[in-house]
């Protein structure tokens, strides 16, 4: 009869068994991951870019992103609120210059501006009668100088024969004294009419200047409504392409709100950005490089916005070659901005694996068919080459390519 073999010893044995087989999967974990390790070791020379440490010039630039925009844009806005009634053209459409676009509800812009046109006929009537009534009354007035000039004319003439006759005998004192009264007074009253005269000139022609600048403001105002009113006149104001319109018909519009926009898409310029920490190299007139996949374009650095927005600063390039193939609205770039030359110095290739000044990890050629790890200071750079500060000799070279998958190794081998 068998022997019954207790719980406890069955429990024993299995964990035995399970101990063994863990023991044993763990083994094969460990040769699979040596395996993989020691066939991660080595790399195809094809897979790899070297560079060769050379002495020479760097031209230190500061890289930033680019987008690609055209050299004219311009947006035409709605300058009234109103509401959209037909839309003539599409996105993408060529419109020269005076193309209709769309048409706006103007009907009650154009009622505002008849009765404008209404009051300014009725102004320029009312400046006139005001003329006319000024100059009505400066002639009575002067017509009253005139008969006050006769008068004491006449009484000076009086004043002098009282006084002969008195000097002759055949006068008396009276009358002397009475033709000198009527001869002052007329000189009086001569003199102020020829001041009430002066005085109504000045405050006539104050009051027609006054009438006459407001009248003039309002045509002002007037030419203002009548170049609001044409702008309303939906049109392209040049030769370009319609890259985007407003087309939804009956839609209200405010005064301000984006109808369209047309750009010259022959001729480009690029808009780059830039951390406002290295703001300072950027300037005006400063030379740059656009880099398009391989191709390089030379630019200029037109203009530099003063102010940090969100910590970067915007800056445009004109481009020397703006109507170039490659170029497209809306596309990406790598912008270079030189600011900087440096001669006789060690240089490689750049690359994905340069981001700045620092110390770097980068495998070196250290005899056929072995590569190794070494710690390497990197400088400035431009769009071409990084500077070279210590860690390595001219002539030997160095894998600029993508090796983030080898960052654990030390060695490796090419084959």
């Amino acid at each position: 009869m068998d022997r019954v073999i207790p719980k406890e010893e069955r429990q024993k044995e299995r964990r035995k068994m399970m101990m063994k087989y863990g023991a044993a999967a763990l083994a094969v974990v460990v040769v699979l991951w040596g395996l993989v390790a020691m066939m991660r070791t080595e790399v195809k020379e094809k897979d790899l870019v070297f560079s060769a440490v050379t002495e020479g010039t760097i031209e230190v630039s500061v890289s930033a992103s680019g987008k690609v925009v055209p050299a004219f844009e311009e947006m035409i806005n709605s300058p009234i609120s109103t509401r959209i009634l037909e839309v003539y053209r599409k996105g993408g459409d060529s419109v020269e210059v005076g193309t209709p676009i769309l048409k706006l509800d103007l009907q009650s812009a154009e009622t505002d501006y008849k009765k404008m046109l209404d009051e300014e006929q009725m102004r320029s009537h009312k400046l006139k009668q005001l003329r006319l009534s000024n100059q009505t009354k400066l002639n009575d007035l002067e017509m009253q100088v005139k008969v006050s000039a006769m008068k004491l004319n006449r009484m000076k003439v009086e004043l002098r024969n009282e006084q002969y006759l008195d000097s002759l005998g055949s006068g008396t004192t009276d009358k002397v004294r009475q033709a000198e009264l009527s001869y002052n007074v007329a000189k009086l009253e001569y003199e102020q009419l020829q001041q009430k005269l002066a005085n109504e000139r000045q405050v006539l022609e104050a009051e027609y200047q006054v009438q006459e600048l407001e009248f003039s403001i309002f045509r002002k105002s007037l030419a203002e409504t009548k170049r609001t009113l044409d702008d309303a006149q939906v049109r392209s104001p040049r030769k370009a392409i319609l890259t985007y319109i407003n087309n939804q018909i009956g839609a209200q519009v405010n005064q301000g709100t984006q109808l369209a926009v047309i750009s010259d898409l022959s001729h480009f310029k690029v808009e780059g950005e830039i951390a406002d920490t290295y703001g300072d190299r950027v300037a005006a007139g400063g030379r740059a490089i656009v880099k398009i996949g391989r191709d390089k374009l030379e630019g200029t650095v037109s203009s530099v916005t003063p102010l940090s927005k969100n910590g970067v600063i915007s800056f445009i390039v004109q481009l020397r070659d703006d109507s170039n193939r490659r170029l497209r609205s809306g596309l990406k770039t790598d912008v270079y901005v030189m600011n900087a030359v440096k001669e006789g110095v060690l240089r490689i290739q750049n690359g994905s694996y340069y981001v700045g000044r620092g110390d770097y990890e980068l495998f070196v050629r250290v005899g056929k068919g072995e590569l190794e790890k070494r710690k390497i200071q990197l400088g400035d750079s431009n769009f071409e080459y990084v500077e070279v500060v210590r860690g390595l000799k001219p002539g030997e070279e160095v894998v600029v390519s993508d090796m983030s998958q080898y960052k654990t190794k030390r060695t490796l081998k090419v084959k």
